[in-house]
């Protein structure tokens, strides 16, 4: 893909703007649902899985 192409593609947005977007919409999505008392999903980097955490704190790993 060309130079220009990709520009287009991106909007003329750097990779690190788009990942700092990125990033910054999933954090505001993750507070309204934690408003709204909706579970969020979630990864635990120590134990190297995903899991669900419910509004009340409980959380549900992945088998």
């Amino acid at each position: 893909m060309s130079e220009d192409m990709e520009l287009d593609f991106t909007c003329g947005l750097s990779d690190e703007e788009l990942t700092k977007r990125f990033k910054e919409a999933v954090r505001i999505e993750n507070k309204i649902k934690k408003i709204k008392g909706l579970p969020i999903a979630k990864y635990d980097f120590e134990k190297n899985a995903p899991y669900i955490e419910y509004p009340d704190g409980r959380r549900v790993y992945d088998e």
